[in-house]
């Protein structure tokens, strides 16, 4: 479990160049820290690295706008 938010930290630090393992609250969009081309990017790198297929069809920005919503996901995904 603890691998999966590493990961999920570890991709959004490389996609916005934040370290969010303190700040996982942080609303993503509101901060300009993710537009929609660093969504699809994300949901590219989670599909590579951890397996997690979320089209973006049926992405809803308000469920992935801060990281702990992302791991959340991620993991029930898994």
């Amino acid at each position: 479990m603890n691998n999966t938010k590493e990961k999920v930290l570890s991709i959004l630090n490389d996609l916005t160049g934040e370290d969010f393992s303190s700040k996982l609250d942080e609303n993503l969009y509101d901060s300009a820290l993710l537009d929609s081309m660093g969504t699809v990017q994300l949901l590219l790198d989670l599909q590579d690295q951890l397996g997690v297929n979320a089209p973006i069809s049926e992405f809803n920005r308000s469920d992935w706008d801060t990281p702990a919503k992302i791991i959340e996901k991620v993991q029930k995904m898994q």
